[in-house]
């Protein structure tokens, strides 16, 4: 029972270590993916096999859906991990975090690989809450699991690019430009120079950016935005028999896939974060008064009436 008490309770010494902010990482993306994935699962298979609605992706209805889905599983996600780790949740987020604000590398593997596994365990249990409605539609559209016709029922768990692309270029860019928009608008709302959001509302507006995203620059790739979040699930969907539609991300017009909602949103983050402290950071950073020396006051506050100076010790 000690021991038990050792690693499972509230003091246990992992817990103030950086195996803690780990499983904040694990939980926070598992957060993410349960709800923004549940609300692809009920748009695609639950919703028109339950008897409750018989379209399949009714395009604007859906999509509305499938977005207000997401933007709210990125603000749970954020209340979730964020007092712990700050609620990466995000492999853009924690490499522009390393390379623009002084995030320690030494954690950025451990907060990586959280990510990925904590995306990869809300898929398995995704697809296990669904699995019945999952194979109703397959059954009810005479899809194959793994052939071309399986796209829809795979896209539950991972992005595949649009049917207008005939490389993985547009996809890309699309990647990358909705990744720098998310990262870009997360510095600002957490930089202590610029207008931070107050009373605990930066992980609703977080929500809220990514439901602009997904609104704005979503078909083209599906807005993955985050390497974890399709990652994880798409490697899951290719242990259920997705195989070459999951990996390498095999889609007819656009063959081997799967890189390109892992290394574009890297590169996005990256963008996004330089062009925030280009233009605005380091602005602020400029503009911010200087600190008075220890024991000086500031010339620019306002002393009261009748202030004759510090008293002397004379």
């Amino acid at each position: 029972m000690a021991a038990i008490t050792r690693v499972m309770g509230p003091r246990a010494r992992w817990r103030e270590t950086t195996v803690g902010e780990y499983g904040s990482e694990f939980l926070g993306t598992f957060v993410l993916i349960m709800f923004g994935d549940g609300a692809v699962a009920m748009t695609v298979a639950a919703l028109n096999q339950s008897g409750r609605g018989e379209e399949l992706f009714a395009a604007a209805g859906d999509w509305m859906l499938i977005a207000t889905g997401w933007g709210l599983a990125v603000a749970l996600a954020v209340y979730v991990a964020g007092g712990i780790s700050s609620a990466h949740i995000n492999p853009a987020v924690t490499l522009a975090m390393a390379v623009f604000r002084d995030f320690p590398w030494r954690k950025v593997p451990g907060y990586m690989v959280a990510q990925v596994l904590g995306a990869f365990v809300a898929g398995a249990l995704i697809y296990l809450n669904y699995k019945q409605a999952i194979n109703s539609f397959e059954a009810a559209n005479d899809i194959t699991r793994g052939e071309l016709n399986s796209i829809a029922s795979y896209s539950i768990f991972a992005t595949f690019p649009a049917e207008y692309y005939s490389n993985a270029a547009g996809p890309f860019l699309d990647e990358v430009i909705g990744t720098a928009l998310l990262v870009g608008i997360v510095l600002a709302l957490v930089d202590e120079f610029n207008e931070a959001p107050r009373a605990n509302i930066g992980p609703l507006i977080i929500g809220f950016v990514v439901f602009a995203i997904g609104m704005s620059f979503g078909a083209n790739s599906g807005y993955a935005i985050n390497p974890a979040r399709d990652l994880g699930p798409r490697l899951f969907a290719w242990i259920q028999g997705w195989g070459e539609i999951a990996v390498p991300g095999d889609y007819g017009n656009v063959n081997g896939y799967m890189w390109v909602p892992i290394v574009a949103p890297l590169v996005g983050g990256l963008v996004g974060a330089l062009v925030y402290n280009f233009f605005i950071h380091n602005v602020l950073r400029a503009r911010a008064p200087a600190a008075p020396p220890p024991g000086r006051v500031p010339e620019e506050v306002e002393r009261p009436p009748g202030y004759a100076g510090p008293e002397s010790d004379e």
